[in-house]
């Protein structure tokens, strides 16, 4: 695919009569927005204020409600609860982790990375316990995860991948190739390699995210939507930290900063997380009789070892709900309104769909859209509390972040009550990084880097069996990237 999307290649593709592009995402239009609530009244003083209603800041007061019920907290969202990426992500909750391990080990150690490993698997069972506590019914089905490789190269690397992953934290069991005729089947078109992970879990991201802002309101905390943060100051001399708004100021003992691919709107924090854009389709409900040919009984989260991967879902109602990055990056770090994508997004998605499920090839598409995800520049997450100055931080998931931001917000927690546990000895924990480039650099970069990664898939997709290894310009990618 082009740097251009034409119409003659838009034109192949079955549009449903139902077709929205937007609206946020097709979650949220499956389960209809939530009633928003009342924004900030005005200035007020809270023991913890939180910034952003996705799943950090959700998690993070929920955990802290829990654990001491008496603390008020507040969490302050520019408009609704999971308007973000915790209510346009492709519904993978899985231990995957992003972020070089050895930059992490180099600062703690590799045991500490393997013992942040293994709390991200135990982080999957968490949000799928705590879900059925609080009453959230979010499709939750742990299938686990399969990785498909379609190319020689991409088997290779899929191999190289596991052996790497299982001495970082990965058990055999915890990660291994499976045998051509494992049951329950998936059939993806010429398919020469599949992984599975029993750590992985399908859900509905808009559903989890309104349920856990009920639960959170339920315990007591004052959740203000429609409420535009401008700017977050720290601690100065007597003067506690204060979230300025344009409703009023909150000022609180500690602030934390919850906002993800939004955090360039904040003053000052422009070129500290890139916002990363990623897109999805989802189709109409796909017929029995396809389904039949596919499989997909287990509803395992679904990938690809290509460079420019994608990742998919069978929902609940059948349909195949599939993502990538698209048109990765807005100049000036640029936000979009609603969701809405590029064209160049869709027939992108819509032709790696088809590439997988030919079968799925005259299933109308039905929604697409797009959101923003933070990236550091090391792409290493981080959770952070600064005693001095009051602020905190958890974020650059770098598309990690369902079940990642579990863990952020259990972490956060401990920090905030000035707890020494297991969870504030992680090796992410004070992780810092230095900002992005300025522009035009930033967007002249991501776009080269982009477009090497797919260059690369194409090149490894037509080199013959006998000759394959992964494209150099990969390599270039990366290193560009700084990854």
């Amino acid at each position: 695919m082009g740097l251009f999307t034409t119409a003659a290649q838009l034109r192949p593709i079955p549009r449903s009569t139902r077709f929205a592009n937007g609206s946020v995402s097709f979650w949220f239009r499956d389960l209809g927005f939530p009633e928003r609530r009342d924004p900030l009244p005005g200035s007020a003083d809270y023991d913890v204020c939180v910034v952003g209603a996705g799943y950090t800041g959700l998690w993070a007061a929920y955990y802290l409600k829990k654990e001491q019920p008496d603390l008020r907290v507040a969490v302050v969202e520019r408009e609704f609860a999971g308007f973000g990426a915790s209510g346009r992500n492709g519904g993978w909750l899985s231990a995957e982790f992003a972020g070089s391990r050895e930059r992490y080990a180099e600062s703690h150690g590799k045991s500490a990375f393997i013992a942040l490993q293994r709390a991200m698997m135990s982080t999957v069972d968490e949000v799928i316990s705590v879900a059925a506590a609080e009453g959230i019914d979010a499709d939750i089905v742990k299938g686990g995860m399969r990785l498909v490789a379609t190319n020689a190269a991409q088997r290779d690397r899929l191999a190289e991948d596991i052996e790497y992953l299982q001495e970082w934290g990965y058990w055999p069991d915890d990660i291994h190739l499976l045998p051509a005729d494992h049951a329950p089947s998936l059939a993806v078109a010429d398919a020469v390699a599949c992984a599975y992970s029993p750590h992985a879990a399908r859900v509905h991201p808009a559903k989890l995210v309104t349920g856990l802002a009920r639960a959170v309101q339920g315990l007591g905390v004052d959740i203000f939507e429609g409420t535009a943060v401008e700017e977050i100051r720290p601690r100065r001399g007597g003067v506690r930290p204060a979230v300025i708004t344009d409703r009023g100021t909150v000022y609180a003992d500690h602030v934390v900063r919850a906002t993800e691919g939004f955090t360039s709107t904040l003053r000052g924090r422009h070129r500290e997380w890139l916002p990363m854009n990623s897109s999805m389709i989802a189709t109409e409900p796909v017929p029995s009789a396809v389904w039949e040919k596919i499989g997909w009984e287990g509803r395992e989260v679904l990938g690809d070892s290509a460079h420019a991967y994608v990742y998919a879902q069978r929902t609940a109602d059948d349909r195949i709900a599939i993502g990538g990055r698209g048109v990765p990056y807005r100049f000036g770090s640029g936000q979009d309104k609603d969701g809405a994508t590029q064209p160049q997004a869709i027939a992108e998605l819509w032709k790696a769909l088809t590439r997988m499920f030919p079968d799925v090839a005259e299933v109308p598409v039905e929604h697409a859209w797009s959101g923003a995800l933070g990236v550091p520049r090391d792409w290493c997450p981080s959770v952070h509390m600064d005693a001095e100055t009051g602020i905190g931080w958890a974020g650059g998931y770098v598309g990690s972040g369902v079940a990642t931001s579990n863990l952020a917000g259990r972490t956060l927690r401990d920090l905030i009550l000035g707890r020494d546990t297991e969870l504030t000895r992680l090796p992410w924990v004070g992780h810092q990084v230095r900002g992005w480039e300025p522009e035009p650099l930033r967007w002249v970069g991501t776009r080269v880097i982009h477009g090497l990664y797919r260059t690369a898939d194409r090149r490894e997709s037509k080199t013959p069996e006998d000759k394959s290894h992964t494209s150099r310009l990969a390599g270039i990618a990366t290193r560009i990237a700084g990854r």
